[in-house]
């Protein structure tokens, strides 16, 4: 599956009928095991329907990081996405990619 990030936003969690995806260097994660976390009301709600690269590089919850850009990241923070990356696929399953 391919989904432009416009088409990504429909999976936020705010539809329950829905899964939640996010999006971490352009490969798209199905988080909705962890509806808890990235579901409305979820401390990491932010992320949901989007791509956070740039915010789980910079662990930053800020909404202006909240993007898929890499641009000027330090050495240390792609490790820190690198990390990110690991972490989710060893809990999510990887349902898609990021069209463009």
């Amino acid at each position: 599956m391919e989904l432009t990030l416009n088409q990504l936003k429909q999976y936020d969690g705010t539809n329950s009928s829905k899964p939640i995806y996010v999006a971490v260097k352009g490969r798209i994660f199905d988080v909705t095991t962890g509806r808890s976390f990235y579901g409305p009301g979820g401390s990491y709600a932010i992320f949901a329907g989007k791509d956070a690269s740039r915010a789980l590089a910079r662990m930053s919850k800020d909404e202006e990081d909240v993007i898929g850009s890499l641009d000027g990241l330090t050495e240390k923070e792609i490790g820190v996405l690198d990390d990110w990356e690991k972490k989710f696929e060893a809990k999510y399953p990887v349902v898609g990619s990021l069209a463009g």
